[in-house]
C-alpha cells in the first residue's frame, strides 16, 4: 500500500477506535501536519484571547502544528467578508452565528467536515449542536464555546433586604420585581444601549410563552411576527420592563450599555437588583465590580412561563474550515474533544456544549451549574433567535429586531411593533 493509502486507513481507524485526543496526538494526518502553521480568526481579545492561547498551546504540544491567531475585535463577520473578498481567507474562523455558517456553506466557501470530524462530533455533542453545525446534510462546524443566555443575575444583599428569594416562574418574578422596587431600589438594570440585550429578553420570554416548535417556525419566518404568540410575548416584556421597575426608566435603559448594567447591579451602592444576561456576566462582575461571585452576586435560571419546563437560549462560537489542509483538519478535530474544552474551562469564563467534558473542570459552583443547565436543556435548547436571522434583521442595531424592540420600550405599542417586525422580516427574507 502507498503512503497516502496508509494515511487514509490510519485516519479511519483513528476515528473508529481511539479517543479523539489520541487521534490528534498520534493520528497519521496530524503527524504529516507537524511543522505546518494554521491561521485562526476569532473575535476574542484580552483575557479570552489569552485563554484561547492556552488551548492552541496544548494543541501544538500534541501535534507540532503552530497556530497564528488574528483577532477581529470589531466583529468576525466584517473581517471575514473582507478576507474572503480579497481571496485570502484564514484557515479557520470562529463564527458567532449559525446564520453565517449557513450563508458561507451555501456559497461553497466552507470545507465540509464529514470525513474530518463527524465521529468526534457525534461522540461529544448532542443532536441540537450537531444540527447547528450542519447545512444541506453536511457537517461544516464544531461548536467550541457556548453561552447560557437564560440567566438572571442578582444582588444577594438587595434580595435579602427586600425579603425576597429567586422566583421559579415569571409571575413570581414580576411580584419580586415590584417588591424590590417598592423598597426603593429599581428591580432591573437593562443594557438597552447595546440593543442585542433587548433581543435576549424577547427570546427568553418567547421560548417560554410559545414553546420550541413555534420558536423554530418564527426563527425560519414560517410564522408571521404578527402571530398572537409574538404579541403575548411583547405584552409580557412590557409588564416586566415597566419604567417604574427599571433603573433610569425607559430613557435610562436605552442609554445603558451591557457592561454598565452589570455595574449597576453589583456596584457599591447598587443602582438595581437584577440583570438578565448570559454566563459571561460573571467575568464582568469579577473584573468591574467589588462583588464576590457566590457571595454578593448570584444567579438563577430564567423563570418558566406557565407550565413551560426547563428551556435555554444559547449562544456560542462555531469553528469552520475555509481552506483545506492537514493542519486545519487536525485543529478542527482537536477542538471537538473534551480535552480541548477542558483547557479553557479550567481558566473560567467559558462553557462548553461538549457532553463529555467533566463538569468538575469548571473552577466554581456557579459556572458548573450554568453548564449543567445548558446540557440538561436537551431538546428544549434553542440558539439565540436573532443570530438565526439574516444579519440586517437580527443583528443590526438600526434595523430589524433591535430597532423595533428599542422603540417598543418607549411606545409600548404591541400591535404596531409586531407589524413593524413582520415588515422587516419579510424584507430581509424576501418573502
Amino acid at each position: 500500500m502507498g503512503r497516502d493509502r496508509w494515511a487514509r486507513l490510519a485516519l479511519l481507524l483513528c476515528s473508529a477506535v481511539f479517543t479523539s485526543a489520541a487521534c490528534v496526538a498520534s493520528g497519521s494526518e496530524a503527524r504529516l501536519a507537524r511543522g505546518q502553521t494554521v491561521e485562526v480568526l476569532a473575535v476574542w481579545t484580552g483575557v479570552e484571547q489569552q485563554h484561547f492561547a492556552r488551548v492552541v498551546a496544548d494543541f501544538h504540544a500534541r501535534t507540532g502544528v503552530s497556530v497564528t491567531y488574528t483577532s477581529a475585535s470589531a466583529g468576525v463577520a466584517d473581517a471575514l467578508a473582507r478576507r474572503v473578498a480579497a481571496g485570502r481567507p484564514p484557515d479557520i474562523a470562529f463564527l458567532p452565528q449559525p446564520g453565517a455558517l449557513r450563508q458561507y456553506a451555501a456559497r461553497g466557501l466552507l470545507v465540509p467536515l464529514d470525513r474530518v470530524a463527524t465521529a468526534a462530533v457525534a461522540r461529544n455533542y448532542s443532536p441540537v449542536w450537531r444540527d447547528l453545525g450542519s447545512f444541506g446534510g453536511h457537517l461544516y462546524g464544531v461548536w467550541f464555546k457556548a453561552a447560557n443566555k437564560s440567566l438572571i443575575w442578582y444582588n444577594v444583599g438587595a434580595f435579602e433586604r427586600a425579603g425576597v428569594v429567586p422566583p421559579d416562574n415569571v409571575d413570581r418574578l414580576a411580584t419580586v420585581a415590584q417588591t424590590i422596587s417598592a423598597s426603593g431600589l429599581p428591580a432591573f438594570a437593562v443594557g438597552g444601549g447595546d440593543r442585542w440585550t433587548l433581543t435576549d429578553w424577547f427570546e427568553n420570554l418567547y421560548l417560554r410563552v410559545a414553546g420550541p416548535v413555534l420558536y423554530d417556525l418564527l426563527a425560519d419566518h414560517r410564522l408571521a411576527w404578527t402571530d398572537q404568540s409574538v404579541k403575548d410575548t411583547l405584552g409580557l416584556l412590557s409588564r416586566l420592563l415597566a419604567p417604574s421597575l427599571v433603573a433610569g426608566g425607559t430613557r435610562g435603559a436605552l442609554a445603558t450599555t451591557f457592561p454598565e448594567s452589570v455595574r449597576q447591579v453589583f456596584g457599591q451602592p447598587p443602582a438595581a437588583a437584577m440583570t438578565s444576561e448570559g454566563d459571561f456576566v460573571a467575568g464582568f462582575v469579577t473584573a468591574d465590580t467589588p462583588a464576590a461571585l457566590g457571595v454578593d452576586a448570584d444567579v438563577f435560571a430564567f423563570p418558566a412561563v406557565g407550565p413551560s419546563g426547563p428551556a435555554v437560549v444559547a449562544g456560542g462560537d462555531v469553528a469552520v474550515l475555509l481552506r483545506q489542509s492537514r493542519a486545519g483538519t487536525a485543529l478542527l478535530r482537536y477542538l471537538a474533544t473534551p480535552e480541548a474544552a477542558a483547557v479553557w474551562a479550567a481558566q473560567g469564563g467559558f462553557i462548553s456544549p461538549n457532553v463529555n467534558l467533566d463538569l468538575s473542570v469548571y473552577p466554581d459552583d456557579i459556572t458548573r451549574s450554568e453548564a449543567r443547565r445548558l446540557l440538561d436543556a436537551g431538546d428544549s435548547l434553542r440558539f439565540d433567535l436573532s443570530d438565526l436571522q439574516p444579519p440586517v434583521f437580527g443583528s443590526t442595531p438600526s434595523a430589524g429586531m433591535q430597532k423595533a424592540l428599542a422603540e417598543f420600550l418607549t411606545t409600548r405599542d404591541v400591535d404596531g411593533t409586531a407589524t413593524e417586525l413582520e415588515a422587516a422580516a419579510t424584507a430581509a427574507y424576501g418573502r
